[in-house]
């Protein structure tokens, strides 16, 4: 029966697309930034008459391409127009037939830019229909700040306190890079982009309403993230040497290649993060007895990494193009503790006490391998279809070595703690694109089979032997398996002044998961129809934009994983393999103005039920010495209602053609609702964030800036966060005609520590955490350009991006 009905949807998503049909006359061309030579989408094309009268008008689609059809003999006049670079004019003398205007390039403004290479007067922002791009090769700070850095810059993103990246307040969402899912950013987003150069980004991607060809996961939406490709012929790239006191010294490497129809693409990335310590501490208040349990310590990171891509492309013809990837990433950091823990009466009487070290250590790699086939046809070359498949493999390890000493009335033999988890992913999916006239028309299908795994084991020290032996009770093989098959139709009409996006997607989810040692645990089947509208109404330096979505939250293997972290044996913390996915409903409603500048509005309303929080309770469970001890107890629950609405906005400006300004600003009531553990939770508050960015343009190739911003933290389910503030100032200077620039930052000089803080409570007790985390910073950047280029590599226009699941870590996964 679901074999028939997906055939049934898949026939009626396809009967649309028919043969397009012949036109008297036609003008047709593609637009480019003359710089950057890539496609510029969204650009004003008028047809006008010989009286100088407009007969036509259209936009380029997102691959800079327009059609004129329909035209009566006789000569016109093409007006094309793009805000922020110079108009121009193009005659043609007889429009019988077809007219193909080629590759029409246009330059900056010149009433913006002394010269068209000054890169900063570039628009640094562009809202489409369905989401706003921020430009980084046009921000001048793209040669100091780091890739984490900037997401700060970009609207509706911000990072909080312990550099957890949100979107619209929430860690709900998808990262991709470069419109793929990558094993890179699949646990901790935020330590990669920490450890890359800003100045690898070509631009980033904020998809607030994703249409029907996007998997359906992410609840706030999607960040693209399209690293720097330079594809012409002949050869190019970029060198960046750093240095950072914090985050270490970094090496990476950007190269593209072009000789005739075959094209090479790739980045790479070292760096080594010296391992540093910073303080905590904890107080747990008890209301049963007001008992006390207090830890101080500190906690140790740092390590390693280091990850890279190639990309490959072939054109056989001028209608068939083969392309190929393979992505690498490897890293190991200590994680490692040394606490002092004390449980205390109510008179402050030690009841307990312990001193535990835990030298520990993660491990992490993972490599995806792609191949796509992009087939073009006669009739229109802008027809495609598209055959991708990719295999994707990310495992990760953990190893916790834990010992205690000073021992006060606690049972608990020395341990060690081995888990092995990770994804192993092969996707096939087939695209088709049917432009007819001035309607687009997407259909596809897809088919992810995942098959995500844990292996963990805990041994115990025998104290007579002096032998570790394996805790049967913390030792399983667990196997989680799922399976999404998709098919999905989408319409975009593109008018002079409406642009209008919409589509469906169904998707059937399969799901199996076992237990080596009790057997299958849970098995699930379910449909889901996902809609996506984006309309825009564009007038002549502004837009208004309107849309709505739901957004499917599959839990990730993070929060799936039953391996049980005893790294706090006061606090441990571990996944639920019986999570259920999260519906979420999205509408917005946004205002874009780009007549001096760029300013935008936003308004936005989202609500799930079966939410997915991180909850804790307090529980009494056996340790390893059979002693019960009473923990605090964190996993993943599906436990109630998450509602919010927002504001937000952001502005950019030049003053004085030497002054940079550019603001980002959002507002948030956020509603919680749920129970678990039998008590009913509510919690609300307003969330917000703020971003103030100014850089100046000295004569000579020097600059200066300054960044500001303010997180007010997070409301949780049962408590919160505090408010983190941070400053940078920083410099740099272009030498050998810009092939050469050096730069430097110092980042929160006013203090060397940032103390972040946060609440819990429950009906069992009230938890307060204070975190310090190294605020005082500076580095050095040298980044070095080098080769020449002059024709483009082709790529595919569709390729395989597996948003269906939450990224997971510490980054991108839960608030």
């Amino acid at each position: 029966m679901k074999k028939n009905l997906l055939l049934l949807v898949a026939f009626v998503l396809f009967r649309f697309v028919v043969s397009a049909q012949s036109n008297p006359g036609k003008i047709k061309g593609i637009v480019q930034d003359s710089v950057k030579k890539t496609p510029l989408g969204y650009v004003t094309i008028v047809l006008k008459d010989a009286a100088d009268k407009a007969v036509k008008s259209t936009l380029t689609a997102d691959n800079g391409s327009f059609e004129i059809l329909n035209l009566k003999p006789g000569a016109y006049k093409v007006n094309i127009a793009y805000i922020g670079y110079s108009a121009k004019i193009i005659p043609v003398k007889e429009a019988s037939g077809t007219v193909d205007l080629g590759t029409i390039k246009l330059s900056a403004s010149s009433n913006q830019l002394k010269e068209v290479s000054v890169v900063a007067a570039r628009p640094i922002l562009k809202r489409e229909v369905d989401r706003i791009a921020y430009d980084v090769q046009a921000d001048p700070e793209s040669t100091v700040l780091t890739a984490l850095d900037m997401l700060r810059k970009v609207p509706m993103l911000s990072v909080d306190a312990q550099d957890n990246i949100k979107l619209k307040g929430s860690g709900n969402y998808k990262i991709l890079i470069n419109n793929k899912e990558s094993s890179l950013v699949a646990k901790n987003p935020s330590d990669v982009f920490k450890a890359m150069p800003a100045s690898n980004i070509e631009k980033i991607e904020v998809i607030t309403t994703p249409p029907a060809k996007y998997d359906a996961e992410g609840l706030a939406g999607i960040i693209n993230i399209t690293t720097k490709k330079n594809a012409d012929q002949g050869y190019n790239g970029s060198i960046n040497v750093r240095e950072n006191v914090i985050y270490g010294p970094g090496v990476n490497v950007n190269a593209t290649l072009k000789k005739g129809k075959f094209g090479a693409s790739g980045y790479a990335g070292i760096g080594d993060q010296t391992a540093r310590t910073n303080p905590y501490d904890n107080l747990q208040t008890f209301t049963k007895d007001n008992s006390t349990l207090t830890q101080n310590g500190t906690n140790t990171n740092g390590g390693y990494y280091s990850y890279g891509s190639v990309e490959l492309s072939y054109e056989i013809d001028t209608l068939n193009l083969l392309t190929s990837s393979i992505e690498v990433n490897k890293g190991r950091f200590k994680q490692g503790s040394d606490q002092v823990t004390a449980q205390r009466s109510s008179l402050g009487d030690v009841a307990q006490m312990y001193h535990l070290t835990n030298n520990g250590v993660g491990y992490w790699n993972g490599i995806d391998l792609a191949l796509n086939y992009q087939l073009g046809f006669k009739k229109d070359k802008n027809r495609l279809l598209t055959l991708s498949y990719k295999f994707s493999h990310s495992p990760n390890r953990q190893f916790n070595d834990v010992s205690l000493a000073d021992v006060v009335n606690y049972q608990q033999p020395n341990y060690q703690q081995y888990n092995t988890a990770g994804s192993n992913t092969q996707t096939f999916q087939l695209d088709y694109v049917y432009p007819v006239k001035k309607l687009n028309i997407e259909a596809g299908g897809k088919a992810i089979l995942r098959d995500n795994f844990s292996d963990f084991r805990s041994e115990n020290l025998n104290n007579t032997t002096g032998l570790y032996e394996i805790n049967p009770t913390q030792t399983n093989d667990f196997t989680y398996q799922q399976n999404v098959y998709s098919v999905y139709n989408s319409y975009q009409l593109k008018l002079a002044k409406w642009t209008a996006k919409g589509g469906l997607r169904l998707e059937h989810t399969s799901i199996n998961a076992d237990f080596t040692s009790v057997g299958s645990v849970a098995a699930q089947d379910y449909n889901n129809l996902i809609p996506s509208v984006s309309l825009q109404r564009s007038f002549k330096t502004s837009s208004i934009n309107l849309g709505f979505t739901q957004r499917i939250q599959r839990p990730g293997i993070w929060q799936l994983n039953p391996f049980v972290d005893l790294s706090n044996t006061k606090f441990i913390s571990t996944g639920n393999p019986n999570l259920k996915p999260e519906l979420n409903n999205t509408f917005e409603l946004t205002y874009s103005n780009f007549s001096k500048g760029s300013v935008n509005f936003g308004l936005n309303y989202a609500f799930s039920n079966n939410s997915i929080q991180n909850v804790a309770n307090l529980t009494v469970l056996p340790n390893a010495a059979g002693q019960q001890d009473t923990v605090t107890l964190s996993t993943y629950q599906n436990v109630g209602t998450n509602k919010s609405i927002g504001l937000n906005t952001s502005a950019n400006f030049t003053f004085f053609k030497k002054l940079n300004f550019s603001l980002n600003a959002e507002l948030r009531q956020i509603f919680l609702e749920g129970s678990y553990n039998g008590d009913l939770y509510k919690n609300s508050g307003i969330t917000g964030n703020a971003s103030l960015n100014l850089g100046y343009k000295l004569d000579s190739g020097y600059r200066l800036g300054f960044d500001s911003g303010y997180y007010s933290g997070d409301v949780l389910l049962q408590g919160k966060t505090s408010y983190f503030a941070y400053s940078s100032y920083s410099a740099s200077k272009e030498l050998f005609k810009k092939k050469f620039t050096i730069s430097s930052f110092i980042s929160n000089p006013y203090s060397k520590f940032f103390i972040s803080n946060q609440s819990n409570n429950t009906p069992d007790y009230n938890q307060l955490a204070h975190y310090y985390r190294r605020n005082r910073h500076f580095g050095i950047s040298l980044n070095y350009k080098f080769g020449k280029l002059e024709g483009s590599i082709k790529k595919n226009a569709r390729g395989i991006n597996n948003d269906d699941t939450k990224s997971g870590g510490k980054s991108g996964a839960s608030n």
